[in-house]
C-alpha cells in the first residue's frame, strides 16, 4: 500500500472490542460482563468478525478459550490500541474536569459588567478558579474550545444549557455634565454631537429612538463601531454619546463615569446567558460560577457580596 494512502477500517469497532476483551479474559462470559453485553451478543460479534476476516481467531478447548495463531497476532495490537484510546479519553476528561474553568465572553461584557464585580469573586475558594478569555465570536463549546461562555441572545442554543443572567434594555449615555440639562437643551446639545453606535445595535437604536417621549433625537453624526464597549469609552472621553445596554453600563453610571441621559429604555428582546454543554451540567465549577453570576446579576454593584 502506498504510504500516503490512509488505512480504512472496514470492520466494526464493536466486533474488535468484543474480540479484544474475550481474548484478554479467555472467556466470553467475562468479556460480556466488562462490556455490558450478553454472552450471546459477544459470541455474535466474534462470529461476525471471523466471517469478515475469513479467519478463525479463537476456539474452545474444554471450558476455556484458546487463541489461534491469527488471534494471537491480532489480540496484543488491539489491546495496545484500545488502551491508548482509553488513556487519551481519560486525559481529556481529566483536563476538562479539573483546573481553572475556561470562561469565554464578549469583551464589552468582560470590561463593563464582569470586571467591576470581580472584587467580590471568591477566587480563594476551591472550585472557583477561572481562566477568562474574550472574543467577539461564539466559541465552539462542544469542541472544548472553552468550558462555559457568556452569550447574548434569546437563550436557545442546540445542545446547550443556558442560565439567564439578565434580560437586556438599552439607553443613551453621555458625560455626567449633560445629565443636568432639561429635555429641550439636551436635544439641542445632542444635535451637535456624534452618536457612537455598535454595528450590532442599529435595530436597538431605531426602536429606542422611535419610542423616545417627545420625539426622536437627531445627532449631528453617527459613528458605527464594532462594540458597545468602544462606544461607551468614546462617551466617557467626551467624544459624543452612546447607546448601550443599561445593565452593562450600570457600574459606569453608578460610579459617575457616565450618566443615562433620558429616563427611557427599550427592551432588546434578548438577554445575557451563561451557556455550557448539557453534558457539563454536573460540573461543580460551572455550578459554582452560575450561582455566583446569577446572584451578582440580581444586585447593584454596591450591594452585599454573594
Amino acid at each position: 500500500m502506498d504510504k500516503k494512502t490512509p488505512y480504512r477500517l472496514t470492520i466494526p469497532l464493536n466486533a474488535l472490542r468484543a474480540f479484544e476483551a474475550a481474548a484478554r479474559h479467555r472467556s466470553i462470559k467475562e468479556a460480556a460482563l466488562e462490556l455490558g453485553m450478553t454472552p450471546s451478543a459477544v459470541s455474535h460479534q466474534l462470529r461476525g468478525l471471523e466471517d469478515s476476516l475469513s479467519l478463525t481467531l479463537m476456539r474452545r478447548v474444554g471450558p476455556a478459550l484458546e487463541l489461534t495463531e491469527a488471534g494471537a497476532r491480532l489480540a496484543p495490537a488491539l489491546t495496545a490500541g484500545f488502551t491508548q484510546i482509553i488513556e487519551a479519553v481519560g486525559d481529556l476528561k481529566h483536563d476538562r474536569g479539573s483546573g481553572p474553568l475556561r470562561l469565554s465572553m464578549l469583551p464589552t461584557f468582560a470590561a463593563h459588567w464582569l470586571s467591576p464585580r470581580l472584587t467580590r469573586y471568591p477566587f480563594e475558594r476551591a472550585g472557583f478558579d477561572l481562566l477568562i478569555s474574550t472574543t467577539q465570536e461564539a466559541v465552539d463549546l462542544s469542541a472544548g474550545v472553552a468550558d462555559v461562555a457568556v452569550r447574548h441572545g434569546a437563550g436557545c442554543w442546540d445542545g446547550m444549557r443556558a442560565d439567564l443572567l439578565f434580560q437586556e434594555t438599552v439607553g443613551l449615555f453621555g458625560m455626567p455634565a449633560l445629565a443636568g440639562l432639561c429635555a429641550d437643551d439636551m436635544r439641542a446639545r445632542i444635535a451637535g454631537m456624534t452618536l457612537f453606535l455598535s454595528q450590532y445595535r442599529r435595530e436597538n437604536f431605531a426602536r429606542w429612538n422611535a419610542t423616545l417621549p417627545g420625539g426622536p433625537i437627531r445627532p449631528a453624526a453617527v459613528m458605527r463601531v464594532d462594540s458597545s464597549g468602544l462606544a461607551l469609552r468614546a462617551a466617557m472621553d467626551g467624544a459624543g454619546v452612546a447607546l448601550a445596554g443599561t445593565e452593562i453600563a450600570a457600574f459606569d453610571a453608578e460610579t459617575g463615569r457616565l450618566a443615562e441621559l433620558f429616563a427611557h429604555r427599550a427592551p432588546t428582546g434578548g438577554g445575557y446567558y451563561l451557556v455550557y454543554p448539557e453534558a457539563s451540567a454536573r460540573d461543580r465549577r460551572i455550578r459554582n460560577l452560575s450561582r455566583w453570576m446569577t446572584e451578582a446579576a440580581g444586585q447593584r454593584h454596591g450591594g452585599a457580596s454573594p
